[in-house]
């Protein structure tokens, strides 16, 4: 992203979008570290929560980069992704890399509500 294009963006478009891509990166390391655990359902269900948040994520911060009319349905349908992708990865409790991919997927969640509310 380009200099010229953050400076444009309000502060909280700024930090949302920054969330998002935060949560992408700690997501794609957390299916990366569930893949090698190996599969039984839980696992897939918990795959398929951080397959969900991780593109939901990208495509939501790109939307707000280029101010997309669609923006705010975006970060509303983003939010409950990353929602349900904390809830999916708490159900790991002891496994430290899902507590971090939980606690940026809940960050992330709570700034696209913002700019969802924000931007109708």
């Amino acid at each position: 992203m380009q200099q010229g294009q953050m400076a444009a963006m309000s502060k909280e478009m700024q930090r949302c979008v920054e969330a998002c891509m935060a949560c992408h990166t700690m997501c794609e390391q957390a299916m990366s570290s569930t893949l090698q655990m190996g599969g039984g359902q839980a696992e897939m269900q918990i795959m398929r929560a951080l397959m969900d948040c991780t593109e939901l994520t990208r495509i939501c911060a790109d939307m707000m980069m280029r101010r997309s009319p669609l923006m705010a349905e975006m970060c509303a349908m983003c939010a409950r992704a990353c929602e349900m992708c904390a809830e999916a990865c708490m159900s790991m409790p002891n496994d430290p890399q899902m507590a971090r991919c939980a606690e940026s997927c809940r960050k992330c969640a709570e700034m696209c509500r913002s700019m969802a509310g924000a931007a109708a």
